[in-house]
């Protein structure tokens, strides 16, 4: 849902403009079995001519984060314990190249740029905002990514491809799940061909600050 200005990242007070923002849930490992909703995630989506803005709402069952990372919160293999993570494929992309952004329940974040046979860290920009609420086993994630990080040349028009997913644990058997499964034997986030569309939708009215 497009948004006609910034909004203030504040993910245990959100905006008014995320009650417009249309929502996908998803409970449901990679390979679409399994389905708990003590683990539902879900992932709202507002854009506005700058931004990228993404919001995570995660149930969890038990918390495995890092108690360390670089001073602005960056922080390295992140995956190896619980985050929440989006991976956007603008249109025109390559077949194999797409951005990585992941987001851990204590704040902690990394960004990266994908492409065949490695990755680099994109250093976006992205702002975050990362809330837990430890009584109703939940914590919430706010990003704000520009949309510049994303793609030099932004067509709203232009359909992209995206996934949302999440992991929970430090041993295996962890969780992986997935909004669009990916199928895989094992777990694999990185398989792009089954990456949902993305539409940058216009509102009529106004969205509200």
């Amino acid at each position: 849902m497009f948004v006609d200005h910034e909004i203030a990242l504040d993910a245990a007070h959100p905006a008014s403009a995320w009650n417009s923002a249309e929502s996908l849930t998803f409970d449901a490992d990679w390979q679409g079995n399994n389905p708990n909703a003590a683990r539902a995630t879900q992932v709202q989506v507002l854009w506005s001519e700058k931004t990228l803005y993404l919001r995570f709402e995660c149930r969890y069952r038990d918390l495995f984060v890092f108690t360390d990372s670089d001073p602005g919160g960056r922080r390295d293999h992140l995956w190896d314990r619980d985050v929440a993570e989006a991976f956007l494929q603008p249109e025109p992309s390559a077949e194999r190249y797409y951005k990585e952004f992941e987001v851990s329940p204590n704040g902690m974040w990394i960004d990266l740029d994908i492409f065949p046979g490695g990755l680099s860290a994109l250093n976006s920009g992205m702002q975050r905002s990362v809330v837990l609420d430890e009584k109703a086993h939940r914590w919430t994630a706010e990003l704000a990514i520009p949309i510049q990080a994303l793609t030099g040349d932004f067509d709203p028009k232009a359909i992209w491809h995206a996934n949302f997913y999440r992991i929970e644990g430090t041993e295996e058997p962890r969780a992986y799940l997935a909004w669009q499964p990916t199928l895989t034997p094992e777990p694999d986030f990185h398989v792009p061909t089954a990456f949902g569309s993305m539409r940058f939708v216009r509102s009529e009215n106004p969205t509200p600050p």
